[in-house]
């Protein structure tokens, strides 16, 4: 039975980590004007709560994007931090930020599907 709590806690710990991570942002507590309208699609957590991956799907242009990741970067201390304050661990997760292309890859898959719908219908 105690085996199968611990293989859980990882994924408690990352929707602690993901709930205060978007309450920061959401208030904006981040105060680096290159992380604005982020959002937290996913976290996974290492089995040994030791680090955190991070997904985030920034909004705007590529450049954008890329000034956001790197402000969250920038920020991952301070974060953590604040992630430090909501966690019962004795260990707190070093924080990664990614970006989640999962949305862009889902909005490819649909114009390509509307593609060959359109060639299809012309034939």
């Amino acid at each position: 039975m105690a085996g199968k709590a611990s293989s859980r806690r990882p994924e408690q710990v990352a929707e602690s980590i993901r709930a205060t991570l978007t309450e920061a942002l959401l208030r904006g507590d981040v105060r680096d004007p290159r992380v604005n309208m982020v959002t937290v699609s996913a976290i996974e957590v290492t089995r040994d709560l030791g680090h955190a991956t991070v997904q985030v799907v920034p909004h705007g242009t590529a450049e954008e994007k890329a000034a956001a990741l790197e402000g969250l970067q920038s920020a991952a201390g301070f974060l953590r931090r604040m992630v430090a304050r909501t966690l019962t661990t004795r260990t707190v997760p070093t924080l990664h930020f990614v970006l989640d292309r999962g949305f862009e890859h889902a909005q490819r898959v649909d114009q390509l599907l509307a593609e060959i719908k359109r060639e299809e219908e012309t034939s």
